[in-house]
This record gives C-alpha cells, sequence and structure tokens, in this order.
C-alpha cells in the first residue's frame, strides 16, 4: 500500500512537473504570414508542449502597439526595418530574417496572367486593392509596381485604388469581388485552405520592380518567458518550418 501511495504521488509530481513547465507565449505577427505563422505554431506545440499565441496584424500597427507597451513576447513583421527600430531602441533582441515575401497581382475574373500591363493601365476595372503602403510592406511593394509604370498617381487620382489596413484586408476585397484587381501576398493564394486557391488569374511582378520583402523577427526583451521565446524562435528557423514555410510560397533565407 505504501509502495503504491509512492508511485502514485511520484506520478503526480511528474505530471505537475510538467504542467508547471508548459507556458504560454504571445507573438505579434504580420497579416500575410497568418496562416504560415498558424501552421508553425501548430507543429511546434506538439514538439515543445509549450503554447503560442498569435495577434496578427500590419507591421506597422504591431510595432506602435509594441512600443506602447503590448504584452507580446516576439514579433515578425513583414519587413526589416521595423525589428531593427526595437532592436536599436533596447526592446528587442536576436533580430534573423525568417522569409522572404513575393506580391502577386490577383484577379477572380480578369486576365492578368496573359496581359497584366495592358489591364492595369487601361483595363475595365473599377477598383484595385493593395494594403495601405504607410502600414504594410507589401503595399508599398505595390506602390512601387504602379510607379514603375507611372501608374500609382494617375489610378488614385481616378479614385480606382482601395487601400486595405493590412494585406490580409487588401486580399479580402480581391477574393469577394468588392475590387476587381488586388495586389496581394502570393502566399494568401497557396494557402491550401484560400477561397480562391486553383480559381481566378494571377501575375507575379518581376521581382526588381519592387525592394525585397524580406521579413525579419526578434525576441522582445520584455518578454516573462525569454527561455520558451527562444525554443520557439529556434524551431522558426528549424527544416520543420522551413518546410511549411516553402509551402506557402515564401523563400527561405
Amino acid at each position: 500500500m505504501v509502495r503504491t501511495t509512492r508511485i502514485i504521488a511520484l506520478l503526480g509530481a511528474l505530471l505537475w512537473a510538467g504542467l508547471a513547465r508548459a507556458e504560454t507565449i504571445t507573438v505579434a505577427v504580420a497579416a500575410n504570414f497568418t496562416k504560415t505563422a498558424e501552421a508553425i505554431g501548430a507543429a511546434w506545440e506538439t514538439q515543445s508542449g509549450h503554447e503560442v499565441r498569435f495577434a496578427f496584424g500590419p507591421s506597422g500597427k504591431l510595432l506602435a502597439q509594441i512600443q506602447h507597451g503590448a504584452p507580446f513576447d516576439a514579433y515578425f513583421s513583414a519587413d526589416t526595418r521595423r525589428p531593427q527600430i526595437l532592436v536599436d531602441s533596447g526592446e528587442a533582441r536576436d533580430f534573423f530574417v525568417y522569409a522572404g515575401g513575393k506580391l502577386a497581382l490577383y484577379s477572380a475574373t480578369l486576365p492578368v496572367d496573359e496581359n497584366a500591363e495592358t489591364i492595369l493601365a487601361d483595363g475595365d476595372y473599377r477598383h484595385l486593392a493593395m494594403a495601405n503602403p504607410k502600414a504594410a510592406p507589401y503595399g508599398t511593394a505595390a506602390q512601387q509596381v504602379l510607379d514603375k509604370r507611372g501608374l500609382y498617381e494617375r489610378l488614385k487620382a481616378q479614385g480606382r485604388i482601395v487601400q486595405g489596413e493590412s494585406i490580409s484586408q487588401a486580399f479580402q476585397f480581391a477574393a469577394t469581388g468588392n475590387a476587381q484587381l488586388g495586389f496581394v501576398a502570393l502566399s494568401q493564394l497557396h494557402d491550401p485552405d484560400s477561397p480562391v486557391k486553383d480559381k481566378g488569374h494571377a501575375w507575379l511582378p518581376p521581382t526588381g520592380d519592387y525592394d525585397p520583402i524580406r521579413q525579419g523577427a526578434v525576441a522582445l526583451t520584455r518578454s516573462a518567458h525569454p527561455e520558451v521565446v527562444d525554443d520557439f524562435l529556434t524551431f522558426v528557423r528549424g527544416e520543420t518550418a522551413a518546410g511549411i514555410i516553402r509551402r506557402f510560397g515564401y523563400d527561405v533565407p
């Protein structure tokens, strides 16, 4: 009886220790990386026994939240400039590039895969969706593509450009047909659960037409769980996460 009691006590102690070690971290993630981050997070949770929660949004808005004290443990931006700001201010550490993004022009009905240049300039469409260049790097890239063709100011003056707060909102405008054209992240078209997967038409602007979309991440120094954050970031740099990142249409550094 004594032995049985000791075994039960030992098992209980081991179970409690396991529960005590399980931590939850919160990671701020650029909207374009939503589905990819969720897939990576699920794989990491299975391996580590910890939990990760995500807050998705425009990179610029997330940066502002962090600078105003939001309780995030790590930050995944859609560019490298914003994470570096946090490193320079002492609010973040361990910067690295986790993915290379690609811009795509999508339309449910217009054959942009065949004649994107003509359609953008003279096509029969009412609205072109894109992310806000001031808040989202994919919006900056879209503006650069249009500027290279002398179209951005003209289309804006005509009221044809509709800006979403994030690349996710721009994608929704295009996916629902509220905008006949939309600059989106290629990953949004590769998402297995995307409502437009294998539908419509897409064109990839030459990568030389916009600044490289190098997406950077950092651990935030305010985190109460630095070891768990480090474990998550190490996982993101590993082969399992790299396979997930590639599957969603990104380049891996």
